[in-house]
């Protein structure tokens, strides 16, 4: 497979235009629904403007390293979402060569609010010396009781954290973790490390708030929305993300290690011992080649 062109040599108006007509598409067909007051041009002039001046980890702008299909895909990601990252709602992460949108904390919650009509979310922490209840109802945990005192609150004794996403017209959704839940998400990412001094370490709560957040919401989203084109969306990032450290990790250990694996053919009749000599011999040039991770792409629907 041959790798795509970077972005930056294919024109702006090219992938902003195709990104826009997928969205008229959509919308004509009825199958995307935009938050009141949201501008889908506006948030795309304003990603293109951040796109700029993102690098990727290595310090090379993103539009010279990620190919056209995944900058495309990121910003339709964006606009089904609704969200715009001049209200700090997204960002923008180079994996590899595939461009990622990822939400932000402020994102999460404005999907929820704006395509979810949720009323409100919050989050608080629960601390070790709190009263905490909770009762389960069918499938849905609904918190009864928690009173805090404030000789407990300290970062290093937090216990658990909850999430609630309310409604005007339904039952609120809540989403609790333990405290060994959220620092088991903190470790799926690059900062945390146990016993550093990362923000999780400083700010323990807020990030704790952020993270039991972001799964509430996405959980919710995941299990009442009908809406196959946004969950396609708010999910993708982190299909991304999981393919691109997949990649890494086949490259470095591609890097470290020759692995020759030779097919074993069962079940087959028994052959000619020479046919089955001829059979067995690798094609010239074939054997123990592996893919190159760096020329693997995400195609999303039409790009």
């Amino acid at each position: 497979m041959s790798k795509e062109t970077p972005a930056t040599q294919v024109a702006k108006k090219d992938i902003v235009d195709v990104v826009a007509g997928k969205v008229r598409g959509f919308i004509e067909r009825g199958e995307l629904h935009l938050p009141p007051g949201y501008s889908p041009e506006n948030a795309l002039k304003s990603a293109w403007l951040k796109l700029q001046t993102t690098t990727d980890k290595s310090g090379k702008p993103v539009l010279s390293t990620c190919t056209p299909s995944s900058v495309a895909n990121s910003l339709l990601d964006m606009i089904v979402q609704g969200l715009n990252p001049a209200k700090d709602q997204c960002y923008f992460i180079a994996y590899g060569t595939q461009l990622v949108c990822q939400r932000s904390y402020f994102g999460s919650m404005a999907v929820v609010k704006n395509v979810a009509g949720a009323k409100d979310v919050y989050a608080d922490v629960v601390y070790k010396g709190d009263v905490f209840e909770y009762e389960i109802k069918g499938k849905q945990k609904q918190i009864t009781k928690h009173t805090q005192k404030l000789e407990n609150i300290d970062g290093k004794n937090i216990v658990a954290a909850y999430a609630v996403i309310e409604f005007e017209d339904r039952a609120a959704y809540t989403e609790i973790m333990t405290m060994a839940e959220i620092k088991q998400a903190w470790l799926q990412g690059q900062v945390y490390k146990e016993g550093g001094n990362s923000v999780h370490h400083k700010f323990a709560a807020e990030m704790a708030k952020k993270t039991v957040i972001n799964r509430a919401c996405k959980a919710f989203i995941n299990s009442s929305n009908d809406s196959s084109l946004l969950i396609r969306a708010y999910n993708r990032a982190g299909e991304t993300i999981a393919e691109a450290e997949m990649d890494q990790e086949i490259a470095e250990q591609a890097n470290q290690d020759y692995i020759d694996i030779e097919a074993e053919i069962v079940d087959d009749p028994p052959e000619d011992e020479n046919t089955k000599t001829e059979q067995n011999q690798p094609e010239k040039g074939q054997k123990g080649k592996m893919a190159d991770p760096a020329q693997q792409t995400i195609v999303g629907p039409g790009f």
